[in-house]
């Protein structure tokens, strides 16, 4: 092949190190607009002109756009000259007569991923993506041709975990635990932060920085994996502690809803649980996405599924709405609206103490509920499932008739 300028931007320091490494592993753990994407571009790029089959996968459209624009600004002459072919439509820019090539594609599962291949494996945000995409497909892609894999991830905040197809939101980062303890050389783990960008505007870093909580700061710019922050009313320990496998007969079951704000598909928080005496014990999440019949529906399934007392819903967002839309998937079950007449560190704190003090039991594993509960501190946004554990311990502390918890006209 002639030679053609390859227009690759320069690297950073923390780029070329990853770049560089020879590991077959390597997780990349980087903040907001620290040069993530475009470094596994320089890399795919560079793997591509060795000779490799480069698959990039990454769970949208968007991202898709920006590496392949990374790509074809770095290929662009002999991609005129007809070098290379440029396929605009399946993203793929490859030598015609070979294996030869660079696909970008998005992905959030293993069922995405089906049916391709590569010698070079690269998943960006990968904090998003299900965890099969890796284990049940990816994986075995490489088998035949002993392939290597890239991870990239940002930690995830409590508002991407709302979007992720992950099972385990921490999936990346226990990744990431396992590629710098290994001693082998076969993994490598790789961190930089915002700040390592030496490309990115001073300016502009410190305008998006300014109008971040600590936390976001922290997950988002600084590029740290937390999964309890101080402050947090609940403790990972005391949860898993108290976890148990399975509950007792239970003297009364609620169902506690946290309604989307929306009408097109937010998330509800839905949240079983049951008592025993003093003890509580956490039986579900049915969380969903959706439409407000989306979740009116799981909430209701939830309420047979358990033979539950109620299900108490909160009537802040949606007022009457609530109730009537639960009403129109099934009119016989029983319904509470809760008015939020105190603050949300004022109901949540005596639900925290139950688990302090070992009485909450959760009844198997409850990964996102539990990252939303070790991650809220009061005075942020409540999350949603956080919200609806809350109301419905709240309602069996209170036996459903405290004036203070429900709207007397209900």
């Amino acid at each position: 092949m002639p030679d053609y300028d390859i227009h690759l931007p320069r690297p950073h320091d923390k780029q070329r190190a990853f770049i560089d490494s020879k590991a077959k592993r390597k997780v990349i753990r980087a903040g907001r607009r620290g040069g993530k994407t475009v470094g596994v571009g320089i890399f795919a790029v560079e793997k591509f002109l060795s000779g490799k089959r480069i698959l990039y996968a990454v769970p949208t459209s968007e991202q898709v756009d920006r590496f392949w624009t990374t790509i074809t600004r770095a290929l662009y002459e002999p991609i005129k000259a007809g070098v290379f072919k440029k396929n605009e439509t399946e993203h793929i820019i490859e030598l015609p007569g070979t294996e030869q090539r660079i696909r970008a594609k998005t992905a959030w599962n293993a069922d995405t991923l089906r049916g391709d291949y590569g010698d070079e494996l690269i998943f960006d945000e990968y904090q998003l993506m299900n965890e099969d995409s890796w284990g049940v497909v990816g994986a075995p892609m490489l088998l035949d041709n002993n392939g290597n894999a890239t991870f990239v991830y940002t930690p995830p905040s409590l508002h991407t975990r709302s979007v992720s197809k992950a099972r385990d939101p921490q999936h990346a980062a226990k990744l990431f635990k396992r590629a710098s303890l290994d001693n082998t050389g076969r993994w490598a783990a790789f961190h930089f932060t915002s700040h390592d960008n030496p490309y990115l505007s001073r300016e502009a870093l410190s305008e998006i920085t300014g109008d971040m909580t600590n936390l976001a700061y922290r997950m988002e710019i600084m590029a740290e994996d937390i999964d309890e922050v101080p402050g947090a009313l609940w403790k990972r320990e005391n949860i898993d502690n108290s976890r148990v496998t399975k509950a007792p007969d239970l003297s009364r079951i609620v169902v506690g809803v946290d309604p989307s704000a929306t009408s097109t598909g937010g998330e509800a928080g839905i949240v079983t649980c049951g008592m025993d005496g003093d003890q509580f014990y956490t039986l579900a999440d049915d969380s969903v996405q959706g439409s407000p019949d989306t979740w009116a529906r799981a909430a209701v399934t939830a309420y047979y599924r358990f033979m539950a007392d109620c299900i108490v819903a909160e009537k802040n967002n949606g007022g009457e709405m609530v109730e009537s839309v639960i009403r129109q998937v099934d009119p016989n079950v029983n319904v509470k609206l809760v008015w939020a007449s105190r603050g949300k560190a004022t109901r949540a704190e005596p639900i925290a103490a139950i688990s302090e003090q070992g009485r909450d039991h959760h009844v198997g594993v409850f990964a996102q509920l539990e990252d939303e509960l070790c991650m809220w501190v009061p005075g942020d946004a409540s999350p949603n499932r956080l919200d609806a554990k809350v109301w419905a311990m709240t309602s069996l502390l209170e036996t459903g008739t405290s004036t203070a918890l429900y709207d007397p006209s209900n």
